[in-house]
């Protein structure tokens, strides 16, 4: 799945629909877009339009997770889009989303069923209001069947930003481990690794809304611990019996709770 590399400027403003150019090394266009009734026009038959018509969906979730108040004259922002992504895929939590980062790649695509014999992380946090603590938790299956288990407490607050932590954690004890399944009920986590932060690089840690990612160092740690891997992304739904992750579970709440 190649990564196709663009930038965008809003150009342009008639009654709340905006004139957008977009762009790449060798190629311009130009869109309009109704960021009020969602309204897509391509305005030109050329080559750049018939690359961003083949991917419109991914296009049109960039324009639509955009915040109103951010179209105005003069904004820009850069972007990636994949040629051939199967968007269905990707948004099918029972697959298994793969993210290649071996010898200097960027691959990132979808799996029916991962490598049979890998190492997985399990990991899972809490945050408890009432102590006004949290913690996380990893547990690490080994290539024998081995678990291992690694915690820490957190005042952080955010439960998708302790689910991070969690994984971060797992990581840091597998640094010197080339394949590894990650297994989360975090869609923050999952996605934030294998769709979100190639814009954000792009963007010098931005968002397409023009603000600093949330938790940047977490995801720039997150990002620099996943280099030269080739990472499986596994989610698992909350609370729904799965061993490992119910483990995860209560001991995340039973450490935040002391």
């Amino acid at each position: 799945m190649k990564m196709m590399l663009f930038e965008m400027e809003i150009i342009e403003e008639n009654c709340g629909t905006y004139k957008i150019k977009i762009k790449d090394d060798k190629l311009r266009t130009e869109i309009l877009f109704s960021p009020d009734d969602k309204k897509l026009i391509f305005l030109r038959n050329d080559e750049l339009t018939e690359i961003l018509k083949q991917n419109e969906y991914q296009l049109r979730k960039i324009l639509h997770n955009k915040r109103r108040d951010t179209y105005y004259e003069g904004f820009t922002v850069k972007f990636a889009l994949r040629s051939k992504k199967d968007v269905a895929a990707f948004n099918d939590r029972s697959k298994i989303v793969i993210l290649d980062k071996r010898k200097g790649k960027y691959d990132s695509y979808v799996v029916n069923q991962g490598e049979k014999n890998i190492y997985k992380i399990y990991t899972d946090g809490s945050f408890l209001e009432r102590k006004g603590k949290g913690a996380y938790v990893a547990i690490i299956k080994d290539l024998n069947g081995e678990y291992s288990f690694y915690s820490g407490k957190t005042n952080e607050k955010s439960s998708s930003l302790i689910e991070l932590l969690a994984a971060i954690k797992g990581l840091e004890v597998l640094k010197n481990i080339e394949k590894i399944r990650i297994v989360t009920d975090s869609q923050y986590v999952r996605k934030g690794l294998t769709e979100w932060i190639v814009n954000w690089k792009l963007n010098d840690w931005h968002t397409a809304n023009g603000e600093k990612v949330k938790h940047i160092e977490y995801w720039k740690k997150f990002d620099r611990l996943t280099d030269n891997k080739y990472i499986e992304f596994e989610w698992v739904k909350a609370h729904s019996n799965h061993f490992e992750n119910t483990l995860c579970d209560l001991y995340a709440k039973e450490i935040a709770g002391k």
